[in-house]
């Protein structure tokens, strides 16, 4: 199952990170959820985890399950990026301005009305992370901006008086200095964004406190002020019990069905991956089941899975692969005989229909995060 040939594992055994996800907490971190319609959403990592430790290694070995980990970290950090997009952006402003509006237009129709508990306050507390929450979601929004601005605008090294004419020296250096400093410059919003996130957690508990000790009477005495806080309660219930959901099924998703998840971000999702000329350089092999005994066919002692030969090539290199080598850790299939694989510059190899797929959504290996566009500049050079 580790997917790589025999001539290619102590190479490729260097390449593969045992922790890839350690890398990917910056990510993670700028992706905070509204503190009042949904708690904070626990990482798609670790639900693939968690169902790691209820499944068996027989049906979910380690080399997939790294697979569907890195495909849990590419959805994440899409949902981070869709959900600061300007459509989302527009749409959660509205929204939450639209509670600020009730929240005032009611407190000044309801004066009269004398309520046993503080409903008031509480109201006025929910208006105000309404606010709070607009503004965090305006800074992280403005940041953003000016973060792919500054990625899509060349370095001039003759500007900055940095750089000797002669001098090289690779230019995403200059990239992380400057998201280094935007980082410095939002990291009050995100912290303030984060507290703002667990004070509505204790101010729904105090607003469901209140709510609950006045009971039926403060529907008759103070209704208009009662059936906000109802509202503005049974809204928070609902997203968070929606976005847990949902979390649970993509979870659940990219465990069990990976190639449907890689066929609908290859659908919907812009080209950021390798093109297809980059794909098509990637070499390409026939795979061949052995005989019976598994090694009649080769001169190994030990048993083997399956050959892969290379295809277009006058002197074809082949691999032997073992039992457990001779399957896809994407879609967790055997491998066919006469089907074509994909092998990556790191050495592994998968279905060509699952890796290609994957390829033009990110342009990395599944399984150690190898770039393949790298790889080829360093070839060209």
């Amino acid at each position: 199952m580790a997917s790589t040939s025999p001539t290619n594992r102590s190479s490729s055994d260097d390449i593969i990170d045992v922790t890839p996800l350690l890398s990917s907490t910056s990510n993670a971190s700028r992706d905070e959820s509204n503190p009042r319609r949904s708690v904070r959403r626990q990482s798609l990592r670790e639900a693939a985890r968690f169902l790691r430790r209820g499944s068996s290694r027989r049906m979910m070995r380690e080399p997939s399950m790294l697979v569907r980990e890195t495909a849990a970290e590419q959805l994440e950090e899409r949902q981070s990026d869709w959900a600061y997009s300007k459509p989302v952006v527009v749409l959660d402003i509205i929204w939450n301005f639209a509670f600020v509006a009730v929240s005032v237009g009611v407190l000044l129709s309801s004066r009269e009305e004398r309520p046993d508990t503080p409903l008031r306050l509480w109201i006025i507390g929910y208006a105000l992370q309404c606010l709070l929450h607009m503004v965090c979601v305006c800074v992280e929004y403005r940041r953003r901006r000016r973060q792919q601005s500054m990625e899509y605008r060349p370095f001039n090294a003759g500007e900055e008086g940095i750089l000797s004419p002669g001098s090289r020296v690779d230019s995403e250096q200059y990239v992380t200095l400057a998201q280094l400093e935007e980082d410095s410059g939002s990291g009050f919003a995100k912290h303030l964004e984060s507290t703002n996130t667990m004070l509505s957690f204790i101010w729904w508990i105090v607003g469901f406190y209140w709510v609950s000790i006045g009971g039926q009477a403060l529907a008759r005495t103070s209704p208009q002020l009662y059936w906000l806080c109802i509202i503005f309660l049974g809204f928070d219930v609902f997203f968070v019990v929606f976005c847990v959901a949902l979390a649970c099924i993509i979870g659940i998703a990219v465990c069990c069905c990976l190639p449907c998840i890689i066929a609908i971000l290859y659908a919907v999702a812009d080209q950021e991956g390798a093109s297809k000329e980059d794909i098509e350089q990637l070499s390409k092999f026939k795979f061949r089941k052995t005989d019976d005994d598994g090694k009649s066919a080769v001169n190994v002692q030990e048993p083997v899975g399956g050959i892969m030969t290379e295809c277009g090539t006058d002197s074809p290199r082949e691999h032997v692969l073992s039992p457990d080598d001779a399957e896809c850790c994407i879609c967790l299939s055997a491998y066919d005989d006469g089907v074509e694989l994909r092998e990556l510059p790191c050495g592994h190899h998968f279905h060509c229909a699952c890796v290609d797929k994957w390829l033009h959504i990110n342009a990395t290996c599944p399984l150690c995060k190898y770039n393949i566009l790298k790889s080829s500049s360093h070839e060209e050079v």
